[in-house]
């Protein structure tokens, strides 16, 4: 089957889904959650394969992380799922009523985009997730991951297909394409008859294709060369803690910490105490001129490692003079993620909070909470770093559109 017949396929499901009521989605996400848990060895094993591959043909460790699946994380997905159905129903919200002079009544109310394209690479999480969403917001969902996680995302896809079919809902509510050619992708960006929107969820590269390249709306999900900045008058213990979680927790992800910022007049005292903290995880430190003087754990760094999302245990280190001179380094070299400032001065947090341009800036906290599950959003279907319709871990709330409802009895203009 062609993705374009898989996208009528998919457009063909929505009178179905723009009258589903919220009992029959919740049911349907926790015939899903029951499914994954109750397959675990099929999706395990599907998984190994992958794996396999992966090893075989050189992927780093940083992308086999992402790509394995295992029992514990099987069970954390089906979690997932079942805290999606006991979220509130994102469809049908009144925003706004209102009668006019002439009687009219015009309603505005929250509904479902529509047929939602996915395109992401080895996240296998990522296929459940982003059905798990759709399905509550009442969208279908077209899913294309990479040829990495082939093996892992039919085994998912098709048992959340005969999951949703059990309990009344169409298959095709959730379709995985099998064509991990990149003419699938391709097709997928030009396919607006029955696309509504493309969300791409991977690395630089991917996402900038999809960016520069569709024809169907996009909402661009970035990849995080996040910042913490250790401010001169920060809690230098607090700091080591915070930055250890950031990078190491897990290297994988895009909330992950890649680049320090150190205030000059606390690096001597404050990176060594850090880098020592780091290294018990034998992380990479490079760092300019003045972070090599302050500690002999650091390496020199290129102009690019400032800009880098190395998803590996590498970090760059960058010395300011100034708060501003913080911001003004983040603001360029950051993708618009996450950034975090470590401080005990309450203005120079507030300063830090308003001028910093990014989905999400913390205060004394690691950057690894930015996450739709963290948020109390459920699963997300990705940190978006654009600023237009949804910014930030998009939940059920971003999946949504709106629709004006008018009541009349005879008006006319």
């Amino acid at each position: 089957m062609t993705v374009f017949e898989q996208g009528k396929n998919a457009k063909g499901t929505l009178t179905f889904m723009s009258q589903v009521t919220t009992e029959q989605k919740n049911n349907a996400l926790n015939a899903v959650a029951d499914a994954l848990e109750k397959n675990v060895d099929v999706i395990i094993a599907a998984n190994k394969i992958d794996l396999t591959d992966g090893k075989e043909n050189g992927l780093n460790d940083g992308l086999l992380d992402r790509l394995m699946l295992n029992e514990e994380r099987i069970k954390g997905i089906a979690d997932g799922v079942r805290q999606v159905a006991l979220l509130d129903d994102p469809c049908g919200k009144i925003i706004s009523n209102y009668k006019k002079d002439n009687g009219l009544e015009i309603k505005k109310i929250t509904v479902p985009i529509g047929v939602m394209g996915i395109i992401f690479e080895a996240r296998p999480n990522v296929t459940v997730d982003a059905a798990a969403l759709c399905l509550k917001s009442s969208n279908s969902v077209l899913l294309r991951g990479g040829k990495e996680a082939i093996n892992s995302n039919t085994a998912l896809s098709e048992i959340m297909r005969d999951a949703v079919e059990s309990v009344g809902f169409p298959r095709d509510v959730i379709q995985l394409v099998h064509d991990v050619s990149r003419q699938s992708a391709n097709d997928m960006m030009n396919m607006n008859e029955y696309l509504d929107c493309l969300i791409p969820r991977g690395g630089k590269g991917l996402i900038k294709a999809v960016v520069n390249n569709s024809t169907v709306p996009v909402i661009e999900t970035g990849s995080g060369n996040c910042h913490i900045f250790v401010d001169e008058s920060a809690d230098i213990n607090m700091a080591a803690e915070i930055i250890f979680n950031a990078k190491t927790q897990r290297i994988s992800v895009c909330n992950a910490c890649e680049s320090l910022v150190i205030h000059s007049k606390i690096i001597d005292k404050a990176l060594p105490v850090i880098a020592k903290k780091l290294k018990e995880k034998n992380v990479e430190i490079r760092g300019d001129e003045r972070a090599c003087t302050a500690c002999s754990l650091v390496s020199p760094a290129t102009e690019e490692d400032f800009y880098t999302e190395y998803l590996d245990y590498i970090i760059s280190v960058k010395t300011v003079d100034s708060l501003d001179e913080a911001i003004e380094h983040i603001n360029r070299c950051s993708t618009g993620h996450s950034e975090a400032i470590i401080t005990n001065n309450d203005e120079n947090a507030d300063k830090f909070l308003k001028c910093i341009d990014s989905s999400s800036v913390y205060v004394n906290a690691s950057t690894r909470f930015t996450d739709g599950g963290e948020f109390g959003l459920g699963a997300e279907i990705g940190i978006s770093t654009q600023k237009l319709h949804a910014r930030g871990p998009m939940g059920l709330e971003q999946l949504t559109t709106t629709k004006y409802l008018i009541y009349g009895n005879g008006q006319v203009r």
